[in-house]
């Protein structure tokens, strides 16, 4: 077997650029772990300076020796009630998890809830499965307008059980819910049905977004929210399904598993590298097959926790501790999620593992047997994608890169009508899009606020900005706004070395299966002939994160002497001041002992990234033979010249094929203004003056009209001069040549547009559009008073910002009621102005 020596001198620079990272990890964790033991040198102020501030007149009295004697005892007065409180809280966590188990595990759901459908009940051709469809009670001065547009929120099946898109008041629900909207849930139940798969739930997903539908006949298509999993969930679900979706938003969804960050700065995704290190899916199947066929959630919980080992150890732990008096109903509130584990079938983890951990292709995975790939390209509804550069679990690549993997170049984007919006977090984790009050109350507000606007963008790639203000009473005032982007420099900016650090990924993929294959013929049918139920429920319940759990509670004896010594405790509690100088020694302590284990994370993942592409970048691609087939390319090709793409190339061929929509469609490109951002105002009165003029506007769906603009834009971008000339191709009839003029005449004179609000080249652009049209350019009155066409018919320009948003900022039209309630006003001024004008 003959090897090549170029790649041998290839995998020496490889280890050597591995090496340097390597290095760098270690500099970067020494450097954070200095800093946590300086802050911990400065939480020791009084007890380094305890003799001279007692005679200054320091922050603490009594820095004599008595004095410091008596401090002491009320310190360990306080440590043993802090104790005794603590411990009492850990055993009500216990009796809470022991409570929520005897009850089924119902979702922990801050709203009440009634069943609409319960898929467990589904007969052919439907297969029964574990979810069902709740629709949420509005609370008690919450009014919910039936005919607005329906919101699905689907929650992720990822260990942990459903609610948590609605735990609180401040959350996805509670947003959707005061912005007036019907909320629907997705809940799940502790146990799979027999021989349930993935897209046996995407088809039941589709059941109940087509019932919601049903429930609400006159408002706009559902808006789908999907988080984590949920949100690649709910992806297959508008692929498999185009018609019956509306917006689509994910929220922290790993859509493309293998993208991260290999850099020489901080490395902060470690667990992509977690597939490669264990040898692929086969742990994810043995693991299973230990189950008898079920595979514990318990597992992915315990992997999630590991990426943080000083939170879950020490950190949140020591938090209660040290403000048991203040924090034990938020500790058990969110502990009631946190250890509720539920279960999944073989068939549904080995799908997960295979098609999307490992094997990366959830836009080629097959959606069942027999059964076509979904096609993510299929979907014909906005997709808004939210994540955070502070999400070590699902980081920015994870969440975009999918869009390069499925459209080779914005020109896709835009040829396919598809609307695309991304919005970044700048520092928040995993859990917090999801859970935090704070993020509720911004962007997922903003969100709802925005969705029917989103809709009547143009094609293509947009960046949403949120900016916040005071307003004048001291409460935040958001303003948002909308910038497109071309995917050529989002790939660019997210990707800093072209992904060629996920090449190791595809060798993952074929050890995974060599794995897996030697797996299924030696291993598994002795596992399987070994396993029971009995066996399977024994694992389970002795798992580690279930012990943590369930030991501290009442039906531990050796805690039946807790409530009542906790009660006592509470009544005589005798607290320390916080500048105490035995306190500020025990918050040294915590910092040093969390500082350790995160230098230990630090060193462990920093080594786990040097394995993982010493192994799978270096030494297997260097000994693979010669003349040995590779592993097929699931990464996209390097981007041919935009001109000579298909969908180009089918565009400008059609480019004097169409009728009055294209004539409409084309004249706002013409007309549009490149680079500059679309405030939120402008997009909203763009949408009404779209309801406005319907009866001048071809009746059209969204979608189509979406295509339309979409391969118009194209026709302008790369023939611009051509597509002006060949304009009054697509005005052939006078009665579409009309309705084209009057158009313009009704925009000139309707109030809202303002006036000289054009540029010069947009005056220009008119001028030559009316000379092209059979009726003479006098047919426009004043074009000083034309504004962009694009504004009005598809996406307003921005200097028509300056009048509008600064009204929309003195009533609040950022608010998602208060958003409603203007546009309705206008629009309905609006009405009664044209009816006058008319």
């Amino acid at each position: 077997m003959r090897v090549n020596a170029e790649r041998f001198r290839a995998a020496i620079e490889q280890t050597g650029k591995v090496g340097q990272v390597l290095q760098r990890r270690k500099q970067i964790a020494d450097a954070k772990l200095l800093a946590q033991v300086a802050k911990a040198q400065r939480q020791l102020p009084v007890l380094q300076l305890a003799s001279a501030t007692a005679a200054a007149g320091g922050p603490w009295q009594g820095a004599t020796p008595w004095g410091l004697w008596q401090e002491w005892g009320r310190y360990a007065v306080d440590s043993a009630q802090r104790s005794l409180l603590f411990l009492d809280t850990l055993r009500q966590r216990g009796n809470n998890y022991h409570a929520h188990e005897a009850a089924g595990r119902p979702p922990l759901l801050h709203f009440d809830y009634e069943m609409v459908m319960d898929a467990r009940e589904f007969a052919p051709p439907l297969q029964p499965v574990n979810y069902a469809l709740v629709r949420i009670v509005p609370p008690t001065g919450v009014y919910v307008d039936d005919a607005r547009r329906p919101y699905v929120i689907i929650d992720p099946r990822a260990g942990h059980g459903p609610g948590i898109g609605g735990f609180k008041d401040d959350s996805q629900v509670g947003m959707a819910l005061r912005a007036g909207h019907p909320v629907y849930f997705v809940i799940f139940f502790l146990d799979p049905q027999p021989g349930q798969t993935l897209p046996d739930v995407c088809a039941a997903e589709q059941a109940f977004v087509r019932k919601v539908r049903e429930l609400h006949p006159d408002s706009p298509k559902p808006a789908i929210l999907g988080n984590c999993q949920g949100g690649w969930a709910a992806m297959m679900m508008a692929a498999a399904d185009p018609e019956t979706a509306g917006p689509i938003v994910i929220n922290g969804a790993p859509m493309s598993y293998w993208g991260g960050a290999w850099s020489e700065g901080e490395g902060d995704n470690p667990m992509r590298y977690s597939g490669g290190l264990l040898g692929g899916s086969w742990l994810s199947s043995l693991t299973a097959d230990l189950g008898n066929g079920i595979f514990d959630g318990a597992h992915l919980v315990a992997n999630f926790a590991t990426l943080n080992p000083a939170n879950a150890l020490w950190d949140k732990y020591y938090n209660l501790y040290a403000k048991v008096d203040t924090e034990a109903g938020r500790f058990l509130e969110f502990e009631r999620w946190w250890g509720g584990f539920f279960l999944m079938n073989k068939a549904e983890i080995e799908w997960i593992v295979q098609n999307l951990f490992v094997g990366n292709r959830l836009w080629t995975a097959p959606a069942g047997e027999g059964s076509q790939a979904f096609d993510l390209r299929d979907i014909r509804s906005p997709i808004i994608l939210f994540a955070s550069m502070g999400d070590n679990v699902t980081p920015p690549q994870q969440a975009f890169n999918w869009v390069a993997d499925v459209y080779d170049s914005t020109d896709e984007i835009k040829a396919a009508g598809q609307v695309i919006v991304g919005l970044l977090h700048e520092d928040i984790g995993h859990l917090g899009i999801f859970v935090s009050g704070k993020v509720a109350k911004k962007e997922h507000a903003q969100i709802v606020s925005v969705m029917e606007s989103i809709e009547s963008l143009p094609p293509g790639l947009y960046a949403m900005r949120i900016d916040e203000s005071r307003g004048s009473e001291g409460q935040p005032v958001y303003e948002v706004s909308f910038q497109e982007r071309e995917l050529e420099d989002l790939k660019a900016q997210l990707n800093r070395f072209e992904r060629r650090d996920e090449k190791p990924f595809e060798a993952v993929a074929e050890v995974s299966q060599l794995n897996q294959l030697a797996y299924e013929k030696f291993a598994q049918p002795l596992v399987q002939a070994l396993a029971t139920e009995t066996s399977a429920e024994a694992l389970r319940r002795i798992h580690p994160m279930r012990l943590e759990q369930g030991v501290a509670s009442d039906r531990n004896p050796l805690f039946a002497w807790l409530a009542p010594v906790a009660a006592a405790v509470r009544h005589a509690r005798q607290a320390v001041a916080p500048d105490s100088p035995f306190k500020q020694a025990e918050q040294a302590a915590s910092t040093l002992i969390s500082a350790a284990l995160d230098y230990a994370r630090d060193l462990r993942d920093a080594s786990s990234e040097a394995m993982f592409f010493q192994l799978y970048g270096v030494a297997l691609p260097a000994l693979r033979a010669e003349g040995s087939k590779a592993a097929p390319a699931t990464l996209p090709q390097l981007p041919k010249q935009p001109r000579d793409l298909p969908v180009v190339r089918e565009a400008l061929a059609a480019i004097a094929e169409g009728g009055y929509p294209q004539a409409l469609a084309r004249a706002a490109c013409l007309l549009s203004s490149k680079g500059e951002p679309l405030p939120l105002a402008l997009v909203e009165l763009k949408a009404q003056l779209v309801n406005d003029y319907r009866d001048l506007l071809p009746a059209l769906s969204a979608d189509e009209w979406h295509k339309i603009r979409g391969r118009q834009e194209l026709i302008c971008r790369y023939e611009p001069a051509l597509a002006l000339a060949t304009l009054p191709q697509l005005l052939r009839a006078e009665a579409d040549c009309a309705r084209f003029l009057a158009v313009l005449r009704r925009l000139l004179a309707d109030p809202r547009i303002g006036d000289g609000l054009a540029s010069d080249a947009q005056r220009e652009m008119v001028d030559r559009i009316c000379a092209l049209l059979p009726e003479p350019a006098s047919a426009v009155s004043d074009v000083s008073d034309m504004i962009d066409i694009s504004d009005a018919i598809e996406s307003p320009v921005a200097a028509a910002a300056r009048p509008v948003r600064q009204s929309a900022a003195r009533s609040g039209v950022h608010s998602a009621p208060s958003t409603s309630r203007s546009n309705s006003s206008m629009t309905s001024q609006a009405g009664k102005r044209r009816k006058a004008s008319t």
